[in-house]
Formats: C-alpha cells, structure tokens, sequence
C-alpha cells in the first residue's frame, strides 16, 4: 500500500537518498525540448544551473515507475535539487490531503477533475501540464483461466455457476470513475468484491489471487512483469484520462518545482512512457 504524505517535513528530509546515478535511467530520461502539443508548456530547460532546493512530489498510483525515474534523470541534471519524498496514492485522495496543508510541492493526477479540485482551492502555482494519457485494461490471472474477454464475461457466471471475484478502484478516484462510464456504456451491472482506493490496491488482488479480475490501466498491466495479463477493453480510449502535474502554491522550492513539472514533456521521459504503455502529449 503506497505510504500516505509525512504531516511533516522534518521527517521526510530524515529519508533524503543520494540521488541514483543509473545510467540506463539517465539516458531513457535524460534531454531536454518538448513535443511540440497545444496547451502545454515548454519543457525546463536541462542545463540551467541555477535550479536548487528540496522537492517532496504525491502522485498518482499508477505513476509510480515515471515519476520516480523522472526524479532520478532530474536531480542528475541538477544536483542542487533534492527529492525529500515520493508518495504515491490515489488521486482523489493526494488531493484531500493537499487541500488539508499536507506539504506538497508538485502534485501529479490521474485526471482533470482531481487536478481541478486543488485548484479550485486555490492551490496551484501554475496551470498544470498534461503529459500522457491511459486507457483501461481487464487485468486477470496469468493465461486467463475464466476465458474473460469483455466487461459483459464480468458479470456472468461460469460453467461452475460462479460469478467472476472482481474489484474496482472506488468511484471517486479516476480509476474508478473510468470503469464506471466504461461499464454503464456497456450496460454491464457489476457487484464488486471491493472498491479500492488506488489501482495499486487493485492490482496487487489480483496479482495475489484474492479477485480473479479487476480494471486497472493498461500500464499497470505491464508494470505488474507478468503476474497479471491484460485483456483489451474494445473502445477503452472513451474514458481515456488525462494525466497532469503542477506545482503547488507556497512551495518552499518554487523554481525547481515548477522545472520538474515542465520536464515531464522532455522528449526523453515522453518516449518512456510510451514504453510503459502510456499514451503520450503526441499519441493519446
């Protein structure tokens, strides 16, 4: 269960690492210049030697891998600035927690209503960048053992006359809220197991045996290296959502804050996370 923000910061500066000098990181990160996409700012410029100070970032769950690699090329980059944190959760509940004064300088969420949400509580220093988007998957057992090809096999019983086990991320996290325009399209009337508050949580039931299927994003699907197998949801990209990320008003390290949000349209980090599944600024 990824850990929940630090009330304080004095405890999170106690976990500071030195920054991960991994070479293959650095290459598939590093470089600086932005796809050329409408509506999103330019990306921070590398080599500027004047950024420094502290960062702790909350994003969402299934931005686990990019963030924290993105972190490691970005401190190579600029040594000066140090990541005191990673929390990774559900967006929806990122944002609560930043609403309530958990100290946060650069926030990253699933969707545009979350990211919304913060900035309605006027908490945003900057308007927020997207940088790629996900689709839904059916995550299952490794050879798919019920034979579920559709949202539709969710809901019917087996040979055996049993309902598949399946768990949901919660409806307010963008997840959830995902799988329920995908399943109300569909006409598909689902009884979850469970509904969780973070993909993560989804993934790790399924992985475990706990549920035979969940819907999780395609990305999770590939970061799980194979304890789970996705089945292609037909139509997937109608309930696609938007990643974004700003940085959070009253930062303590406005500057660098504002730099790493940037960076995640640098040709370097966009190709990686094509690799990860996800849908770029270029390629939805």
């Amino acid at each position: 269960m990824p850990r929940r923000i630090s009330p304080t910061r004095q405890q999170a500066r106690a976990r500071t690492t030195a920054a991960v000098a991994v070479c293959t990181v650095i290459l598939a990160l590093a470089g600086c210049g932005a796809p050329g996409a409408p509506g999103n700012a330019p990306a921070a410029d590398a080599d500027d030697p004047g950024l420094s100070g502290r960062l702790t970032v909350a994003a969402a769950a299934s931005l686990q891998d990019v963030i924290t690699e993105a972190a490691e090329a970005f401190t190579a980059d600029h040594p000066d600035v140090a990541f005191d944190a990673l929390t990774f959760d559900g967006s929806s509940v990122l944002a609560t927690q930043i609403i309530g004064g958990a100290p946060v300088d650069v926030f990253a969420s699933a969707d545009e209503r979350t990211m919304s949400s913060v900035g309605d509580a006027g908490l945003l220093a900057a308007e927020p960048v997207r940088f790629a988007t996900s689709v839904l998957e059916i995550a299952v057992a490794p050879g798919n053992p019920l034979a579920i090809d559709s949202l539709e096999d969710l809901a019917r019983s087996g040979a055996d006359e049993r309902r598949p086990t399946v768990v949901v991320c919660a409806a307010e996290v963008p997840c959830g809220a995902a799988a329920q325009q995908l399943l109300e399209r569909d006409g598909v009337s689902l009884q979850p197991a469970s509904e969780e508050q973070n993909v993560t949580a989804v993934m790790t039931k399924v992985a475990s045996g706990e549920a035979d299927a969940g819907l999780v994003y395609r990305s999770d699907v590939l970061r799980s290296a194979g304890r789970v197998e996705g089945v292609e949801i037909p139509g997937a990209g109608d309930a696609a959502g938007s990643y974004l990320i700003a940085p959070i008003a009253g930062s303590r390290s406005e500057a660098a804050a504002r730099a790493f949000a940037d960076s995640l349209l640098a040709a370097g980090v966009q190709s990686r996370l094509a690799e990860l599944s996800f849908g770029t600024v270029d390629s939805p």
